[in-house]
């Protein structure tokens, strides 16, 4: 006898005929019940735990993988200046890396906000070291969640240097140059997590 198997990869139905032994088909009237059948001399036994139709199809579920932190704010749309920002300065490869990072992620409105020409200076190649002294106060290592971030009042970067940390009149992050305020928190990216905020943070 034979035995069609079918089975569903990506959309497309695959259908499969199987040579069966007689002696390993299903029991007649053992649907959903455990039925062994002896073998021939020199063979196994096969257990049929719970027979079903032959025409059943087999769905597979296909899980994507996580994003690391550039992957996943290029993919949110909100941060083009950013990412711009982090290629710029090669940072790219770091925030790439196993971490984990807490980023304090600038929207592009953030960037705006900077007075005109401001992203354009930084961008430049001799502006390098400067815009990853910049980009670097925006990142803490390890992964800070909103619930801890509101226990603490400051933390250091990933540049060697400290920002403050305020939960007057909303959650707020930055130096002595200016706060930014924290507006959506707890992206989780598979390398850390990002909490947005609506300012660039400056030395």
């Amino acid at each position: 006898m034979s035995t069609t198997f079918r089975s569903s990869v990506l959309g497309f139905a695959i259908a499969a005929v199987v040579a069966v032994p007689a002696w390993a088909a299903p029991c007649k009237g053992s649907s959903g019940s455990t039925a062994r059948h002896a073998p021939p001399a020199g063979g196994v036994t096969v257990v049929h735990e719970r027979v079903v139709p032959s025409n059943v199809v087999h769905q597979v579920a296909f899980v994507e993988t996580p994003k690391d932190i550039v992957d996943t704010a290029v993919g949110a749309g909100t941060f083009k200046t950013l990412a711009a920002a982090v290629g710029a300065a090669d940072l790219a490869a770091t925030l790439k890396g196993p971490g984990p990072f807490t980023v304090f992620a600038p929207t592009d409105e953030a960037f705006a906000k900077l007075p005109a020409g401001t992203v354009e200076t930084l961008l430049k190649p001799e502006n390098k070291e400067k815009l990853k002294e910049i980009l670097l106060l925006h990142v803490v290592p390890g992964n800070v969640y909103a619930a801890d971030v509101v226990k603490l009042k400051e933390a250091k970067t990933a540049g060697g240097k400290t920002v403050t940390i305020s939960t007057d009149s909303g959650v707020k992050v930055g130096t002595a140059t200016g706060m930014s305020n924290v507006v959506k928190t707890d992206i989780k990216a598979k390398n850390g997590v990002i909490h947005v905020i609506d300012a660039v943070i400056l030395p």
